[in-house]
């Protein structure tokens, strides 16, 4: 039983264009999804300033707007849009009409779409970001399925989703978890208030959610801990994101990366003949971001010498360029981040102590995948999906995932999508993976 309407489709109607708006990269795939079944061409968007650049570049024939953007307040995104495109069909991700947005001839086929991502999901649709559907709902049989799965098979020219991995026996709000390296059934965890960026439902995961809504709008420093691998640049990305400062750049320097000599100069600039080499006057990375927020990854590997630079400007907001006699206020936001945890470094004098409680104003933890190995599914869900973007999305067979389980993820998140990546290239055109394509020889890179 058909629960609405399948719009009826022309084989000569022309192509159109929707642009889907959305922080939330699941939700702009499952609406893409739907909508290319019905024979629509989806320009995707992040936020509000590149949907108002994309409008701008390709005008659209309609813009789905999801119920919150990351950058732009939505109820004034939505006046300043329709004033600047009136001839836009204009709907929000709640199946709303922005007031006085022209009733387009396609409005049937958009809220078709709407619902039916609302009926084949389990997220709540508000004011705060969708979250991903987990592989577990994907993967879940069709007799566990909701009603309205029959209905995506029913619609001209859609189709449903793809299991990207085997069936799990049947029974509804299981999950599989990995204890002591092996596969077991555990319930649910509550999804909370989980950010886009961060995959994974696991209480850990949820709390560093958390601490960064927390955070993000002020002008606290922000120290980010955890292994290499574990999601420390996508915490940093995300704090900024949900910062005052979202519209000004966001820039980052791997402390670790660049050798000491250079270091400085990179950091705070240099003025021309400054040292052998400087042929012309060179910005440094914290003046670059100016207005917005730096994000000194690799902080513990910071020389000595440059740290007490470094706190300098923590302290007064000023900078003076290699080879300059000026200083230069700059108004910068700092995120630092490290695989070792800064404290006991400062005790055995490899850190400065107080630069550290200058830079661990607000601590945030990111854990180790063995931390929440309950995620492993979903992770391996959005690995797979996001290297599928430009190929056919590929599966994984009862051998792979086992072997996958496995494992106990010495690299972390990063070793997974490596090995994912590594396995889907051994694979070549076939459209299942193996464990035989599960190669965990050099992931960790």
């Amino acid at each position: 039983m058909q629960l609405f309407p399948v719009p009826p489709l022309s084989p000569r109607m022309r192509p159109r264009t929707a642009l889907v708006a959305s922080a939330d990269r699941s939700f702009r795939q499952r609406l893409a999804h739907v909508l290319g079944g019905l024979r629509w061409q989806v320009r995707e968007a992040e936020g509000g300033a590149q949907a108002w650049s994309e409008a701008e570049a390709a005008l659209p024939d309609a813009v789905i707007v999801d119920s919150w953007l990351p950058d732009l307040d939505l109820s004034e995104f939505l006046g300043e849009f329709k004033n600047r495109f009136p001839e836009v069909d204009l709907v929000t991700a709640a199946g709303d009409v922005a007031a006085e947005s022209p009733r387009g001839p396609y409005r049937q086929e958009l809220l078709y779409a709407l619902r039916h991502c609302q009926e084949t999901d389990t997220a709540a649709w508000n004011a705060a970001p969708v979250l991903e559907k987990s592989a577990v709902e994907i993967a879940r049989p069709e007799s566990a399925k909701p009603a309205a799965a029959p209905l995506a098979a029913s619609a001209p020219g859609a189709c449903s989703f793809t299991p990207l991995l085997p069936p799990l026996p049947p029974g509804v709000g299981k999950t599989i978890s990995i204890q002591s390296g092996r596969m077991s059934q555990g319930v649910e965890s509550n999804p909370g208030d989980r950010l886009p960026e961060l995959v994974g439902n696991a209480p850990s995961m949820l709390e560093v959610s958390r601490r960064v809504r927390l955070v993000a709008p002020r002008m606290t420093p922000v120290l980010i801990e955890g292994p290499t691998g574990s999601g420390k640049e996508l915490v940093a990305e995300a704090l900024h994101r949900l910062s005052t400062r979202s519209r000004k750049p966001l820039v980052a320097i791997n402390c670790a990366a660049i050798p000491e000599a250079l270091l400085e100069a990179e950091l705070f600039g240099h003025t021309r003949g400054a040292f052998t080499g400087a042929v012309q006057g060179r910005t440094g990375r914290i003046e670059a971001a100016d207005g917005g927020t730096l994000f000194l990854d690799e902080i513990g590997e910071m020389p000595l010498g440059l740290q007490a630079k470094l706190l300098r400007f923590v302290e007064c907001g000023e900078l003076q360029r290699v080879g300059d006699n000026e200083t230069v206020k700059v108004d910068v936001r700092i995120l630092a981040a490290t695989h070792r945890p800064l404290a006991p470094q400062t005790q055995s004098g490899a850190f400065r102590s107080d630069l550290y409680y200058r830079l661990a104003v607000f601590l945030i933890r990111t854990p180790a995948l063995a931390e929440h190995a309950e995620d492993l599914l979903p992770l391996i869900e959005h690995f797979l999906r996001k290297l599928g973007r430009d190929a056919p999305v590929k599966r994984l067979d009862d051998s792979a995932l086992a072997k996958l389980g496995a494992h106990d993820w010495p690299g972390n998140v990063r070793e997974l999508e490596h090995v994912l990546e590594r396995g889907i290239i051994l694979a070549g055109e076939n459209p299942v993976l193996t464990a035989r394509e599960i190669d965990f020889g050099l992931a960790v890179n």
